[in-house]
């Protein structure tokens, strides 16, 4: 558990690095396109936010499926030496995309 500490603090400054500077090009960038008179129809949607229910939907399923897929390996009572558990790991956050996929594509026809 101790070594895991180093590496979590690590990947959370550059996390939080990485996040700070996408919102402050994206903001510099809007700003720009603002300055120069450059919005139109077109570029109104670098503006607007995309559909928070249908984000919020993906990664829920994404977080559900991953979550099944770690109490099927924690009840097979699986080591970490094996392959196995990877498998169902990527293969019960892959049903959750489809899943989400599906959704998806059945809302567009409707």
């Amino acid at each position: 558990m101790d070594e895991l500490i180093p590496i979590v603090a690590i990947i959370s400054v550059f996390g939080s690095v990485i996040l700070f500077v996408t919102i402050l090009t994206n903001y510099s960038l809007k700003k720009k396109l603002i300055d120069k008179d450059m919005v139109n129809n077109d570029t109104t949607n670098l503006f607007t936010k995309k559909d928070s229910r249908q984000n919020a939907l993906k990664w829920g399923l994404i977080v559900l499926f991953g979550g099944l897929g770690l109490i099927v390996i924690d009840s097979m009572g699986l080591d970490n030496d094996d392959a196995m558990p990877y498998g169902i790991e990527a293969v019960s956050i892959a049903i959750g995309f489809l899943i989400y996929y599906a959704m998806m594509k059945k809302e567009m026809e409707d």
